[in-house]
Formats: structure tokens, C-alpha cells, sequence
């Protein structure tokens, strides 16, 4: 059977309290949990503050009104546990917004700082590839030819190092806010088309095998077709570039329903560990960061190509284990073809 609830039953170590307080003797306190014993054991449970009474070493007055004490001192200190711990909670959620504010101007200082630098480089290097137009043309006069071939290779190496500064600042308008997207109608096939037109002869360099799946009277897409098709791009060489020699890429265009077309690229090459899948999104970060490692690459690629498809309000899937290849795919807006 539930025992009533009475005041004392809200107060916890009543007999320390009065002792304490000078009411009662520690004997007399010994004395009444003697008697509260005794009572227990012959089957009457007695409280505390009742054994006190029936001994007549304090009134009911006494007891009610030193319980009264104790709960409002109880209540009083919950109060001040209460106040303290809002004012902590509110001194945190201070430091925490500083802290994301600071970290907010950081993240604007540095994608300003990748601009800078970007259009900085931008304008030595049309100076450089200027020159080495003229020379490579024979404007400036004639060649050898080994310094055609030097010239050549001088031309892909300025060629990769303005792919980087477009990336760069791609990725640092990203970062402020500042992609717009102009949509319109876009033919997947024939951007496919191209995307693989250009990407064949780095494809045969590495002796990969390309390969493209579509229907022809595929839907057209909701979608920016220079960012979309940097995005496509940047998949394919990125699933060429970690193929070995002997493998497959291959590019997939396929309607996945009435309102969507779903894009996949996949190879047959290194693969990603399934424990690090989530990374590879992440900017300027390489799996291998190793002084040896042995792809290049900012590790911009990917994050620019989420961030690209984020903004056609979709989202890109990536499906990978270790040695087992890796598949990328996202979804588009289907839309009316254009007549």
C-alpha cells in the first residue's frame, strides 16, 4: 500500500536537518530511528518525523514547521541551480555564435582569397599562352622540332594550370553564394556526345575503354548546360583518371521516370573504401594526401561537381568499394523537347 504523501515525504535526511538546526540531540535522533526500527518490524511503518513525535522530543508544530524550512531552502536552491545553469547555457550559446560568426568571416576571407589569387593568375597566364600561341604558330619564326615538342607540352601544362584557376574561382563563387544557374531546355545526348568526344584521346592515353548509353528520343532536361556539362565532364575524367589501362567508363543516360532523367558515370577502376565514401565531397581533400601519392589533383572536382548539382536542386549518389570501381549518379527534371 502507497503511503500518504505528506510534506516530510518532499524532504530528504529530515533528522540531519534537525539536528542541525539544534532542535534535536544526535542521541535523541538515534533514539527515534530506534523506535521507527522497532515499529517497522512489528509490521506499522512510521515516518521519521512521526517516531520524533510519539516520543515527545519535538510537537507536530515543530516538525511541520521544520519541514516548511527545509522545502522552502530546497526550492530556493533549485531556483539558484536553475538561474545559474540559464546563464550558463546562455554565456555558451554566446561563445558558440561568435565562434560560428568568426568562422563564417573565415570561410568568406578565404573563398575572397582564392579569388583574388585566381584572377591574379588569370592574366600572367593569357600573357603566357599568347606567347606560346605565336611561338607554336611560327609567328615569331621557325622551329625546330624539338622546340615544337617543348612548345606542346609548355601549351597542356598552361592548359591544366588555367583549368585550376577556373576551378578556383568557380569554387570560390560557390562558397560566397554566388552561383547563378541560367536554365533552359537541355539536349542530354548531345551534350554526352561532346563530353565524350572530349574526353576520348585521354581515355586511349590511358588505354580505357569509353563507352555512352542513352536512348535517342530522350526528354530534354531543366538545367544550366555549361555548368552541368563541367559537372558530367569532371566525373568522366575523374572516373578515367583512377581506371587502370584494360578498364571501363562508361556514361549512362537513362529516364528513371516520367519526370526524371537519371545521369550515372562508372568504371571499373581503383575503387573508394566504403568507411570514406562521405570524403571525397569534401574541398581541396585528397584520400591519398601523401607526399607519393600517385593521382594529382586539387580535390576541388568534386565538391564544385555536388555544389553544381546541388543547385539543380538534386543530389548525387555515389555507390563504391575498395578494387570494385565506383558509380556516380544524380537525377534531373525532365522537360518537353523543343521543337
Amino acid at each position: 500500500m502507497t503511503s500518504p504523501l505528506t510534506p516530510e515525504v518532499l524532504v530528504p535526511r529530515l533528522g540531519e536537518y534537525l539536528v542541525r538546526r539544534g532542535l534535536i540531540s544526535e542521541t535523541d535522533l538515534q533514539k527515534a530511528l530506534s523506535y521507527q526500527y522497532e515499529k517497522q518490524q512489528s509490521g506499522e511503518r512510521i515516518r521519521l518525523g512521526q517516531a520524533i513525535i510519539d516520543l515527545a522530543l519535538l510537537t507536530r508544530q515543530q516538525i511541520d514547521n521544520a519541514v516548511t524550512e527545509q522545502i522552502i531552502q530546497l526550492r530556493n536552491a533549485l531556483e539558484n541551480a536553475n538561474r545559474f545553469l540559464e546563464s550558463r547555457v546562455a554565456e555558451r550559446t554566446a561563445e558558440l555564435q561568435e565562434a560560428l560568426r568568426r568562422l563564417s568571416e573565415l570561410s568568406q576571407m578565404k573563398a575572397n582569397f582564392v579569388a583574388n589569387i585566381s584572377h591574379e593568375l588569370r592574366t600572367p597566364l593569357t600573357h603566357v599562352k599568347g606567347y606560346l600561341e605565336l611561338l607554336t604558330t611560327g609567328s615569331l619564326g621557325p622551329l625546330s622540332a624539338e622546340q615544337k615538342k617543348a612548345l606542346q607540352i609548355s601549351e597542356r601544362a598552361t592548359g591544366r594550370l588555367e583549368s585550376l584557376i577556373e576551378n578556383l574561382i568557380l569554387f570560390s563563387m560557390a562558397a560566397r553564394g554566388e552561383m547563378t544557374l541560367r536554365l533552359e531546355p537541355v539536349d542530354l545526348n548531345k551534350v554526352a556526345d561532346e563530353i565524350i568526344s572530349h574526353s576520348r584521346t585521354k581515355a586511349e592515353d590511358r588505354k580505357v575503354a569509353l563507352h555512352f548509353s542513352s536512348q535517342p528520343d530522350l526528354p530534354y532536361v531543366q538545367a544550366d548546360k555549361e555548368k552541368i556539362s563541367w559537372a558530367i565532364l569532371q566525373l568522366i575524367e575523374n572516373a578515367i583518371k583512377f581506371t587502370p589501362s584494360g578498364g571501363d567508363v562508361t556514361l549512362s543516360v537513362q529516364p528513371e521516370s516520367d519526370t526524371l532523367i537519371m545521369i550515372s558515370i562508372s568504371d571499373t577502376g581503383i575503387g573508394i573504401p566504403a568507411s570514406r565514401l562521405n570524403e571525397i565531397f569534401e574541398p581541396f581533400h585528397q584520400l591519398d594526401s601523401s607526399s607519393t601519392r600517385r593521382y594529382g589533383g586539387t580535390g576541388l572536382g568534386l565538391a564544385l561537381v555536388r555544389n553544381i548539382i546541388s543547385a539543380h536542386d538534386s543530389a548525387i549518389e555515389v555507390q563504391s568499394d575498395e578494387e570494385s570501381g565506383a558509380i556516380f549518379r544524380f537525377p534531373l527534371v525532365a522537360v518537353k523537347r523543343r521543337k
